[in-house]
Formats: structure tokens, C-alpha cells, sequence
């Protein structure tokens, strides 16, 4: 029901989705390059998905209602104290869920580059999940990435009202990359960079 829900609000939103690459295994770990609140209902509607995300969305109830739906692992990233806590609730959802996304940028960008990847959420990838491919994903909306983009002080809703009004559809491109091969997840360091690279390289070559 999550998965379809979220389809749903994608597609309201005007979101039409293009998937191409490697196509993912159901159970997956993505890194992905985060620009928008749609990204996640993109994702998710795309391959069921769960996400790693900010506990501040777990002050907004409606959100918070959403998330939790959708088995999201709330994680308090300014926290340094509470690091291997979080770390553990992700190893859990690994366990638990068909597939889990983290943006490691941390935050939204203006999609135009990327932001550096936070690897700390990453740790939880070391030891006792070799079995499960962690994928590099780059979401690209095209021509329309700046419009799109919530970044700055503009606040959710009115970047939400904003999507929501307009008339032309929003065209992303949801590519899977190479699956991370067994030397470049070695650590969560190598894991870090090497999903940054692939994900720049091909944004790269897009231009």
C-alpha cells in the first residue's frame, strides 16, 4: 500500500518517471543524490523503497504519519552521541525492509552538482550485510532541475504549492548505476566516495 500511495502523490504531483540502468535487486541499499521532497515519493513509488531521514520530519505530523508508513528510519544526523544508536536502526531496517535509501548529501542541493556525502549512516553497511547490494542512484530532472529544487529558506509548503501549480509535467530520470563492487565497499569511507563519483560521473556525461 505504501509503495502505491506513493506512486500516487508522484503522480499527482506531475512527476512522470523514466527508469533506466541496472535494474536494482528487490532488496537493495541505495545512495542517492537528493533535490527535491518529491524524490522520495519518486523512489519509493518506483521500487518500494524505505528511506533513512531527518528526525525533524518526525515533528510534522502528517509527515511523521507518512514516514512511518513507509518504515522510514528517523536519524538525528547533528547528533555525534547518538551515532551508533542510529547506525544500529539502520542495520534493523536492512533486515526488515525490501529495500532502504540514504541521501548522504544530508540535505536537498540545487541539483546542478552535489553536495560532499556524509558517510557515518554508511558504517552500518560494514559487517553482516555483503549479501545485499548498495546501489548508486542519480535523480535528474532535467531542464527543470533549478525549478524543482527546494533549497534555501523557501519553505516546504510553499515549494509544495509551487510543484503543485504547474500546468507542464515534471520529467525525472531515475538512473541506477553499477551496484558498488566488493573492493569499493571496503569502508564506509570507500563506499562514500565511490557512490559520490559514479553519481557526478554520469551527471557529467549527461551534459
Amino acid at each position: 500500500m505504501p509503495r502505491w500511495f506513493l506512486r500516487a502523490l508522484a503522480t499527482i504531483a506531475g512527476v512522470r518517471i523514466r527508469t533506466r540502468g541496472i535494474h536494482p535487486a528487490a532488496r537493495s541499499f541505495f545512495i542517492a543524490n537528493h533535490v527535491s521532497w518529491l524524490d522520495i515519493p519518486a523512489l519509493a513509488g518506483a521500487t518500494g523503497t524505505a528511506f533513512v531521514a531527518h528526525d525533524g520530519l518526525a515533528a510534522i505530523g502528517p509527515l511523521r504519519w507518512l514516514c512511518e508508513l513507509n518504515d522510514t528510519v528517523f536519524v538525528a544526523r547533528h547528533d555525534r552521541r547518538s551515532v551508533a544508536a542510529q547506525i544500529e536502526r539502520v542495520r534493523r531496517a536492512l533486515s526488515e525492509t525490501g529495500a532502504l535509501t540514504v541521501f548522504p548529501e544530508g540535505t536537498t542541493s540545487d541539483g546542478t552538482g552535489l553536495l560532499p556525502f556524509k558517510s557515518s549512516l554508511l558504517s552500518a553497511l560494514d559487517t553482516g550485510a555483503d549479501h545485499i547490494p548498495i546501489q548508486p542512484v542519480w535523480l535528474d530532472y532535467g531542464k527543470v532541475t533549478r525549478d524543482i529544487a527546494w533549497v534555501g529558506t523557501e519553505p516546504g509548503l510553499d515549494n509544495a504549492l509551487r510543484i503543485l501549480a504547474r500546468w507542464r509535467p515534471v520529467n525525472l530520470t531515475i538512473t541506477f548505476l553499477p551496484p558498488l563492487t566488493e573492493s569499493e565497499r571496503a569502508n564506509r569511507k570507500a563506499m562514500a566516495h565511490t557512490a559520490r563519483h559514479a553519481i557526478a560521473s554520469a551527471m557529467a556525461e549527461a551534459r
